[in-house]
């Protein structure tokens, strides 16, 4: 089983895609992962994970929120897990 991780980080309140924002990619004992999200938002994150829990961590340009951490169940298959940030809210899902 291969398994990938991307990322796409939107800034809502610009309508502008949130570049420089840190992500790190953990499991239950290590750092797989720690990025910055590029001119576009986006960030890879790994090419060859195995199936398994791992958290996810962005540091988003928020006044309100400074951390915003997922715990994530990758199996095999590409998993792009998106968020969207603005000053007050945000949310994430799975995308394609």
């Amino acid at each position: 089983m291969t398994v990938s991780l991307s990322t796409h980080v939107l800034n809502t309140a610009t309508g502008r895609p949130a570049a420089g924002v840190a992500v790190e990619l953990l499991s239950a004992t290590d750092r797989i992962a720690r990025v910055e999200t590029d001119g576009d938002g986006r960030a890879r994150l790994a090419e060859s994970l195995e199936p398994g829990t791992y958290r996810l961590v962005f540091r988003p340009p928020s006044p309100f929120f400074t951390r915003v951490e997922l715990e994530i169940v990758l199996e095999d298959g590409h998993y792009h897990v998106p968020l969207l940030i603005s000053p007050f809210s945000c949310a994430s899902y799975r995308g394609s």
